[in-house]
């Protein structure tokens, strides 16, 4: 009877589905693409949300893929970042046919566990991989915006330089680049697979703080691992994965 008076309190409010403008188009990489749009009826959202994308065809045939945030909350439009999938049904539309003044089809935000606010502090340690950066930097522009004093640092696997998304913006930060199959020449920055030694080198010394990992999935399962291993609690290490396959 408890438990039936708990849940009758309860008040479930459905995410709906909403008609966004495309206001602007940004390469960030020969493969990837910011969209920013205009949401009016945006409620807003927390850094490391993502929202769902649907396309619907002249048919009638639907498609939806999710998409991680990439503007911060404080933002007046939102972004989100999107990689182009040769294979996929959502994203080589999105890359490549979309267009300002475009209509686009998102619910959101979604999401409450892979976050990060203000109010939690730091410091912060951000580990992505590929396109698993675009929530981390949600969560270092937030910071940027609010709590600039919070120590912060991101750690990102790319395969090579131009690979990297965000890359002049992310000079104005802490970060630490491994590039994984193609150095510039002169390159004296880590050039390997993310491993517990690199790690141990980027990681706050005391293992303090929070951290969040974001990326391929076999690629976050062994950095949270090693995250564990070099001295986290595991209840401070969050992570958001994505399979190989979809887009």
């Amino acid at each position: 009877m408890a438990r039936a008076a708990v849940l009758g309190r309860l008040v479930l409010t459905p995410i709906r589905w909403q008609l966004c403008d495309v206001a602007e188009l940004i390469d960030e990489t020969p493969q990837v693409k910011t969209i920013i749009l205009d949401a009016p009826d945006w409620p807003g959202h927390r850094a490391g949300q993502h929202v769902d994308v649907r396309l619907t065809a002249e048919d009638g045939y639907q498609a939806q893929r999710s998409y991680s945030i990439a503007s911060a909350p404080e933002d007046e439009l939102l972004a989100i970042t999107v990689e182009k999938l040769d294979d996929g049904e959502v994203s080589p539309y999105l890359a490549e046919e979309l267009r300002v003044g475009d209509k686009l089809e998102l619910r959101g935000p979604i999401g409450g566990y892979f976050v990060w606010d203000a109010q939690q502090g730091g410091p912060l340690l951000l580990v992505g991989g590929g396109s698993g950066v675009v929530p981390l930097v949600s969560m270092l522009r937030h910071r940027a915006a609010v709590a600039p004093s919070v120590p912060a640092r991101l750690l990102y696997s790319a395969r090579s330089l131009d690979d990297v998304i965000y890359r002049a913006e992310l000079d104005g930060f802490d970060v630490v680049y491994t590039l994984t199959r193609e150095q510039p020449a002169g390159w004296t920055g880590f050039a390997r697979r993310v491993d517990d030694a690199m790690l141990r080198e980027v990681a706050d010394p005391n293992a303090e703080g929070l951290a969040y990992v974001c990326g391929p999935t076999r690629f976050v399962e062994a950095v949270a691992d090693g995250l564990v291993g070099v001295g986290y609690a595991p209840e401070n290490v969050r992570t958001e994965r994505f399979g190989p396959t979809g887009g």
